[in-house]
């Protein structure tokens, strides 16, 4: 029999979720406030922050476990209104890991939830969060960690391929794709560093996570630690278009401001999780590669 999984979050990383458990023969339904576009798995109309209406749709969906997605996600909103960010993540992950009633349940956490003094975060680390979106998530994680049969994944900068009538600037590698191929420069920082992880790569590990007997603490950042000057050239490498279309900045510059120095993370239990599926987490040239020749 199919085993069913309420993916709650149908954005970027959740819908690449659903398309891998799906792949795997499993039965995902996604689940959130808005019609998702671009993927073919059933959807539920949730507002997570509404606890009725959890219990109405775990009992509806009936789902034999959980992945939680949800946001927000956006670094810049959560700083500007950090109270709500933070009531909106901690109420999302109370009412679904009691609707859960012990259901495995993986939730997808961040590397904000480090201050960025350190370039080598692994499970050990102790927390210090430096922005509203690393305490939101933070607060969010200590009420799923509580709950029975649950996985705390942190996972590093996400990115992957977006079309450019959708695409946000959040996803790094999309957006500079996009501006860098229609001729425009990229501004990017040269002083703030990340261990960048492809979705899809991200998808796979989660999805692994879903198995008994995961950590309840897991960390998955990519191979590489890179500043995102040196990602936005490997973008334009890959392009084919020159490099000095990359402007480097200082993280004070722009948008960047709020975020740690460095957003890196390490796993000591990650191999543990990755050897026994097969899998493995693609560096950043490869990561690029991969993705210009699938859109070609």
């Amino acid at each position: 029999m199919s085993t069913t999984t309420l993916i709650v979050g149908s954005g970027f990383v959740g819908r690449a979720v659903a398309a891998r458990l799906a792949a795997e023969g499993g039965t995902p339904v996604l689940a959130s406030r808005r019609l998702p576009a671009g993927s073919d798995a059933p959807w539920v109309r949730l507002d997570a922050a509404d606890a009725d209406a959890c219990e109405r749709v775990v009992d509806a969906v009936r789902p034999d476990q959980l992945v939680l997605v949800h946001g927000p996600s956006d670094v810049t909103w959560c700083e500007a209104d950090p109270e709500r960010a933070t009531a909106l993540h901690t109420a999302a992950a109370a009412h679904l890991t009691q609707a859960a009633r012990g259901r495995r349940t993986v939730f997808i956490s961040t590397d904000n939830v480090f201050d960025g003094s350190r370039p080598d975060n692994d499970e050990s680390t102790p927390t210090a969060p430096a922005n509203a979106y690393g305490r939101a998530k933070l607060a969010a994680e200590r009420i799923v960690r509580e709950a029975a049969d649950t996985t705390v994944l942190r996972v590093s900068l996400v990115y992957g391929w977006e079309p450019a009538e959708s695409v946000k600037w959040l996803n790094f590698f999309a957006s500079c794709a996009h501006r860098l191929s229609s001729g425009e420069r990229v501004e990017a920082p040269d002083d703030q560093w990340t261990t960048p992880v492809l979705v899809d790569d991200v998808a796979a590990v989660t999805a692994a996570a879903l198995a008994p007997g995961t950590p309840g603490l897991l960390h998955l950042g990519g191979p590489d630690r890179v500043s995102r000057a040196e990602w936005a050239e490997a973008v334009a490498e890959g392009l084919g278009v020159p490099r000095s279309r990359v402007v480097r900045v200082p993280k004070a510059h722009g948008r960047y401001a709020s975020r740690p120095t460095h957003t890196c993370l390490t796993s000591t239990l990650l191999d543990g999780v990755l050897r026994p599926h097969g899998l493995r987490v693609r560096g950043v040239a490869e990561g690029v590669r991969d993705l210009l020749e699938a859109v070609k």
